[in-house]
């Protein structure tokens, strides 16, 4: 699978936003490193065109972004709304999750994601996908 395109100048801000992820982005990511999703590999803090996504899997194209209080601010709503439909213009499926959920809820928001790993999954396989 090869890479989504990227603006390289984002690395070091990538590499910083790693060092410094939210609770509920460290919360999220113990969960999803080391293939612990049904076996797939997640990456963190990964670029995509001009956008640094929280968490993607590359085979699936699966981006998932935590979104906390200040996603609830129409201007970055709007942002949004722009930056899911340019990674969705690529056929990347991006899933939402609130990062109230991630701190109180933890075990759905996964039972969530591993939903959504498993309809990718086998959309990926099905015989019209070849």
């Amino acid at each position: 699978m090869s890479r989504p395109p990227y603006d390289q100048s984002l690395k070091p801000l990538a590499r910083k936003l790693r060092k410094r992820m939210p609770k509920s982005e460290r919360r999220l990511w113990s969960r999803l490193r080391r293939k612990q999703v049904r076996g797939y590999t997640f990456y963190r803090q990964f670029i995509i065109l001009r956008y640094i996504v929280d968490f993607y899997c590359r085979p699936l194209r699966l981006a998932v972004e935590v979104d906390g209080i200040s996603h609830d601010d129409p201007a970055v709503a709007s942002h949004d709304a722009q930056r899911q439909s340019d990674l969705e213009a690529l056929g990347i499926t991006v899933l939402r999750v609130s990062s109230a959920d991630v701190l109180n809820d933890l075990d759905n928001v996964v039972c969530a994601i591993e939903g959504c790993v498993v309809d990718l999954a086998q959309e990926d396989s099905s015989p019209s996908s070849s």
